[in-house]
């Protein structure tokens, strides 16, 4: 059987998405949304796994993850031998921290701006080994890259392990300078981690440029792609160095029983590793190229700017209700798709809630570093309607 193909466009982009029409959606940052043709090829790849399960585990699997993953690689400018897929990127950069050598005394350096999990695991990694997490101060507001910078950079010292940095940042949007951070950390001698939860989709990426150690990437977010499609990229030097989290036939390699599951080059177990845990369903890395081809499609880069649009039209009415200054500047530099702003003195808890209930309003709100903020995500499937619903929800709470 050939690979499941995109069927043909319904009327709009916003009724390809499969969100409820009875609320104002505004939150795609936290989970994504996956447009109905990309989840109807997600779909056929689960029935064609479910009519011959050995043929389509056993025989065909490795190739079509080859063929998927060479897609993918071309689409964020990374060799297809440095990737691999996973669940997402918490999965992605726990093979890190897991596999990364701490020694005690070491430190681990993040910033302000992390997103919970990935900090918890560092700092439960950090734990274990006898090292150190420090949670490095990012002050905002910021009006260049170059501030950010200099602020991340007074956190390191001589005992700096790693740094770690989010492309963009979960709780305050800011897109980050992470290629000047990349390269300063490897004139250091000091390896580079990059979540990149927020960036595959939403901005361009060439990861062989940017200069990453390990960069771990969602599909499922801003690309659009099924829920559990995520990937981890490693410069060539570590992979070596990587351990599985989960010990199954792709370690010690080869196999003879198990054949082409084991078919990885000598001193590359990054595949081996990661792509056969046993029984699981694949179907949502195998969509990820139909994301891709549904966003080349719809010209996203066009959708990307109307969508900054629009949410600059928002920032302005929430900025102004307020009466607060922005994090950052007001340009593509800093945010896409995705804005966090100040919110005045509230409990932000009551404010989503009572958004969500009276309004039928659908985005986070909630405490950074003591300051109230609301994070607006635009998405394809958005319209000024839902901004004037936000604006009103938003003036009636506060």
């Amino acid at each position: 059987m050939a690979a499941p193909t995109l069927s043909l466009p319904l009327p709009t982009l916003a009724e390809q998405f499969l969100l409820r029409r009875d609320m104002t959606f505004l939150n795609h940052g936290s989970f994504g949304a996956c447009p109905r043709p990309v989840f109807d090829i997600f779909q056929q790849w689960q029935r064609t796994l479910e009519s011959q399960p050995v043929e389509f585990l056993g025989r065909r699997l490795p190739d079509l993850l080859r063929q998927a993953r060479a897609q993918l690689a071309a689409f964020i400018g990374a060799p297809a031998e440095d990737l691999v897929f996973v669940p997402n990127v918490t999965y992605a950069l726990n093979i890190v921290a897991r596999s990364i050598g701490l020694q005690p005394g070491d430190e681990v350096l993040g910033i302000t701006h992390e997103y919970g999990a990935i900090e918890r695991t560092w700092r439960y990694v950090c734990l274990q080994r006898g090292a150190t997490y420090v949670n490095q101060p990012v002050e905002l507001p910021v009006a260049t890259p170059a501030e950010i910078v200099e602020q991340i950079w007074r956190g390191v010292t001589p005992r700096t392990r790693v740094i770690l940095l989010s492309h963009i940042t979960s709780p305050t949007a800011i897109i980050m300078p992470v290629a000047e951070i990349c390269r300063r950390a490897r004139a250091a001698g000091i390896l580079s981690v990059i979540d990149g939860a927020h960036a595959p989709g939403q901005i361009d990426l060439n990861l062989a440029e940017l200069g990453a150690d390990f960069y771990g990437g969602n599909c499922h977010k801003w690309l659009c792609a099924p829920k559990g499609a995520g990937f981890l990229y490693v410069r060539p030097e570590h992979q070596a160095s990587l351990e599985p989290l989960v010990v199954s036939w792709g370690w010690q390699p080869p196999d003879p029983l198990q054949g082409s599951f084991l078919a990885y080059p000598e001193g590359r177990p990054l595949q081996a590793y990661y792509e056969w845990m046993g029984t699981d369903d694949p179907s949502a890395f195998l969509a990820v190229p139909a994301a891709i081809e549904f966003q080349r499609q719809h010209h996203w880069p066009a959708v990307r700017q109307a969508c900054h649009k629009l949410l600059q039209a928002a920032s302005q009415q929430i900025l102004a209700l307020s009466g607060l200054p922005p994090l950052t500047p007001d340009d593509e530099g800093w945010w896409v798709q995705m804005r966090a702003l100040p919110l005045p003195p509230c409990d932000p808890a009551q404010v989503q809630a009572r958004l969500w209930r009276e309004w039928r309003v659908e985005v986070p709100c909630f405490n950074w570093e003591g300051r109230p903020l609301i994070r607006v995500s635009v998405q394809a499937y958005n319209a000024p309607a839902d901004i004037e619903r936000l604006v009103a929800g938003l003036r009636a709470v506060l």
